[in-house]
């Protein structure tokens, strides 16, 4: 994790009563939920249990391994806990009711995964799944229930961290950026609802009604399958707009956002004016700027119904003009920042001595 990297970089620097302070609370950032940490554990189980599954079990469903979709599910809960782990374990007021969201996710978390696994292991859908048997009715309710949970869970926390200085200032920025896309990604997935009935067939060929999908196809009228058709991996739609794609690149923009964050840090002792935090705040709210609008861009490509590897003129102007934008606003925050000296601060990935400590 880049904490440890930090609090190695720090203590080989010369000391200083600032660094002292920003290792000191870099130590108490080691503490990582240990819900959510278990979590990650029964997640990083599940992927492996699940890549070994899909070598031995040959079932699928509209194409794909019965076993992927708990492996993707997992991995999405593995990266996603643990950067919610860490981001907790940071000093922060309001860490006793950050504490009880976190383990509210992770514990809603597990369970909607476990019903996933469970209707994997029946060969059957766990999504959107309208079966009258008591497994999955009660699994459909599990899920009406856990999906909001989760979301309600990620949004408290946002708002409770979101006026808050974690860290320096771009690392600050890049965690309340990437938490509030992260929510918004959430939301996102909620559309999938909306898309239209399908039928398709379980592993055992039995015809299965499915409340909805995860594709937008120009005409949803009949029950034809819309999620059959898709990309290796992923499997996101080749044939409509897969309303998984914005739901993906939504909820892992913290990931993302942190890593900007990390890449700001490395490229700090290369060039100067990066090492001013409000340099590195401006970088990285650009950045933000930019995986805002490429989420948005991603998002109305779906919506009109076209695959993510079919992009039409529109989408291709759309991103040209995304991609020209973010460049030229990078240019400016250069222009802006090049002939100022770096402040003295620690550098973007650090955490600030002036944080509020715990309680």
């Amino acid at each position: 994790m880049p904490t440890t990297h930090f609090a190695a970089a720090l203590q080989n620097r010369p000391s200083a009563p600032r660094q002292r302070a920003t290792a000191a609370l870099l130590g108490k950032a080691t503490q990582l939920h240990r819900p959510l940490m278990g979590t990650v554990t029964a997640m990083a189980a599940l992927v492996l249990f699940s890549i070994a599954a899909m070598m031995v079990d040959d079932r699928t469903l509209l194409g794909e391994s019965v076993w992927l979709k708990p492996m993707k599910f997992g991995l999405a809960f593995f990266l996603y806990s643990l950067t919610l782990a860490w981001l907790l374990s940071l000093p922060h007021k309001g860490n006793r009711a950050t504490w009880w969201l976190g383990t509210i996710f992770a514990v809603t978390g597990f369970v909607d995964v476990g019903f996933i696994v469970l209707q994997a292991a029946r060969g059957t859908f766990s999504h959107f799944n309208t079966e009258d048997d008591p497994v999955n009715s009660i699994g459909q309710l599990v899920f009406a229930s856990g999906v909001p949970g989760l979301f309600a869970a990620n949004l408290g926390i946002v708002l409770i961290l979101s006026w808050q200085r974690l860290l320096d200032r771009p690392t600050a920025r890049a965690i309340h950026t990437g938490l509030l896309l992260a929510v918004g990604g959430m939301g996102l997935g909620y559309l999938m609802g909306f898309t239209g009935k399908q039928l398709v067939r379980d592993s055992d060929g039995r015809v299965v009604k499915l409340a909805a999908g995860h594709t937008v196809v120009p005409d949803s009228s009949d029950l034809a399958p819309r999620d059959a058709a898709g990309m290796p991996i992923t499997h996101w739609s080749t044939v409509g707009g897969d309303l998984r794609v914005p739901h993906f690149v939504g909820l892992h923009a913290i990931q993302v956002m942190l890593l900007a964050a990390v890449g700001l840090a490395w490229l700090a002792p290369r060039y100067r004016w990066l090492g001013a935090e409000r340099a590195g705040a401006a970088v990285v709210g650009v950045l933000a700027l930019g995986y805002t609008g490429l989420l948005a861009i991603v998002f109305w490509q779906a919506m009109r119904a076209q695959p993510l590897v079919h992009p039409d003129g529109a989408t291709w102007a759309a991103f040209g003009g995304l991609v020209a934008t973010v460049a030229v606003l990078l240019g400016a925050v250069y222009l802006c920042h090049r002939d100022t000296e770096a402040e003295h601060h620690p550098t973007p990935g650090t955490l600030s001595a002036g944080a509020p400590r715990r309680g």
